[in-house]
């Protein structure tokens, strides 16, 4: 790594220095340039998404060898890692992490039981949030000034993004500009970026033409560049200077202080190589095998009521990457445009551990501009999903249980859409239905209230929509109910539920009720 001076003379005799640079280096070498005490930004999402996987687990043998590096800040706008052994769990080793700002945490069960045993500062900053608040710093400004987490727990009049006891101070304040309220999320030093692409070169240009998403690649480069730190980059294959063409060049090498060639790196998990989903090619999308009937493809047949020819959409992770399924096997992809936070357009989803993938997308942006248009005002709908719904409209994502989660870009999303469609089931572990037949029959309630008097923490806010004058609407299995000034208004009701018994009996708070709530279509129950 680095370069490497040599001397030669020009036409002229006069003696000249050429410097030949060389940034490919190996993974060892490349991170013990992590110090103790740094704060490193890290870029992935679940299931392997633009994950550096090697550096990370080159960062973790450092640490488990030698003790270094310690005392961590680490900063990740998405969640990362395989609910084992990948992505952030491998940063989860005490000692080695002091304080953590991450987006999303459910992909790291390692790192979720640190911050509820106190081990680390843990803190969350929304997923948009977290991204362009990098390109913020990158660019020298005071901070993200944004309408953007107003009213949630990252407010600093709600909790202020601390997601335990361990973490002091806040990450934002409230300021006033023209009379708006707004919050300014805080700058900080980037130290260090592990970033990944699919090709580099010997001076650090890189090219992102074989990656599924851009996410924050750039923006987090940028950051720590200009914070006077160190871009790291694992890329599958490098080749020669003058290789790659300019408009290729996603991250160039004057930001790039280190480049590891990892030939095993893949583009998940569990797929080496789809040039279908980094957007290379068109191509036929693997047939999924068919799916029993359950309770969330009646949750999905009833939130994709609530779509519209020509809207751009948002789903969420979850029972609403349902309605994305549902809209893609009934041959209906051209009537709307369709968009997920990771900068991608168009094309069919990838579901569960996948979520953030898509096969032949029709375009993919950075994140930060991704959620530009959606702070701006862009989305007509999102469909997203709940973990606890109040009496004030407010739901909770965040926090449940005491454990960390994290909402990824739930707020970003969910605070700007003009319609937001909340999904979920209306109770939740072992719960017992029977569906079929056009009707819903509950066999046993499950032991987990979901409409609760207060959620454990805001995520979305009821009171931030109903001044907005955003349209929201809470989609169950067997009841949906819509946001109104006054309060939740129950609507519908499933077929084959008695209103009373299963579902006013079942809240803990008391929903305006019409005379006769309409019943939610049989067709929905019916395999």
């Amino acid at each position: 790594m680095g370069g490497e001076i040599i001397e030669s003379e020009c036409a002229e005799h006069e003696r000249v220095c050429v410097m030949t640079i060389d940034k490919f280096t190996s993974a060892e070498a490349a991170v013990a340039q992590i110090k103790d005490g740094d704060t490193v930004a890290l870029i992935g999402g679940g299931g392997g998404l633009v994950e550096a996987s090697c550096l990370f687990a080159a960062v973790e043998k450092r640490f488990l060898e030698t003790g270094h590096p310690r005392d961590l800040t680490v900063v990740h706008a998405l969640g990362i890692g395989d609910r084992k052994t990948k992505g952030m769990n491998c940063f989860a080793h005490e000692g080695m992490v002091r304080k953590v700002i991450g987006g999303h945490w459910v992909w790291s069960p390692r790192m979720q039981q640190m911050a509820r045993e106190n081990k680390i500062e843990a803190f969350v900053l929304p997923g948009g949030v977290a991204m362009q608040l990098f390109r913020e710093i990158g660019a020298g400004r005071p901070g993200l000034f944004t309408h953007v987490g107003l009213g949630t727990f990252v407010d600093p009049r709600v909790e202020g993004g601390r997601m335990n006891a361990a973490a002091k101070g806040d990450l934002a304040e409230v300021v006033t500009i023209d009379g708006r309220e707004l919050l300014r999320y805080k700058p900080f030093k980037v130290d260090v970026a592990l970033i990944r692409g699919s090709f580099a070169d010997a001076h650090g240009n890189v090219s992102l033409d074989q990656e599924p998403a851009n996410v924050d690649i750039y923006a987090a480069a940028l950051a720590a560049h200009n914070c006077g730190g160190k871009v790291i980059v694992q890329v599958r294959t490098g080749v020669a200077v003058g290789q790659l063409p300019a408009r290729a060049v996603r991250v160039p090498g004057a930001l790039v202080d280190a480049v590891v060639v990892d030939p095993a790196q893949a583009m998940s998990y569990d797929i080496p190589y789809d040039p279908t989903m980094s957007g290379e090619i068109k191509g036929p999308a693997p047939v999924d095998p068919p799916q029993p009937f359950t309770v969330r493809q009646v949750i999905a047949r009833r939130a994709a009521e609530e779509l519209r020819d020509g809207a751009v959409l948002n789903y969420g992770f979850g029972i609403p990457d349902g309605v994305a399924k549902l809209v893609a096997a009934q041959g209906r992809l051209d009537r709307y445009y369709q968009t997920i936070e990771h900068g991608t357009y168009g094309g069919e989803l990838l579901l569960g551990t996948l979520f953030g993938y898509a096969r032949n997308a029709t375009a993919m942006i950075d994140g930060p501009s991704q959620f530009d248009f959606y702070s701006g005002g862009g989305l007509d709908i999102a469909f997203l999903g709940f973990g606890e719904l109040d009496a004030a409209g407010n739901v909770n994502v965040s926090k449940l249980g005491g454990v960390t989660v994290g909402p990824g870009g739930f707020i970003d999303i969910a605070q700007n859409a003009r319609k937001v469609v909340f999904c979920g089931t209306f109770d939740a572990k072992g719960t017992e239905l029977e569906i079929g037949g056009g009707r819903l029959a509950i066999r046993r309630h499950g032991d987990v209230t979901k409409l609760v008097q207060a959620v454990e923490q805001i995520t979305w806010s009821g009171r931030v929509a109903v001044e907005r004058g955003q349209e929201a609407v809470y989609v169950t299995e067997r009841a949906v109910f819509r946001l109104t000034p006054e309060g939740i208004a129950l609507t519908e009701v499933a077929p084959g539920v008695d209103v009373r018994r299963d579902v006013l009996d079942r809240m803990q708070f008391k929903p305006l009720v019409p005379r006769d709530p309409a019943v939610m279509p049989a067709a929905h129950f019916t395999e």
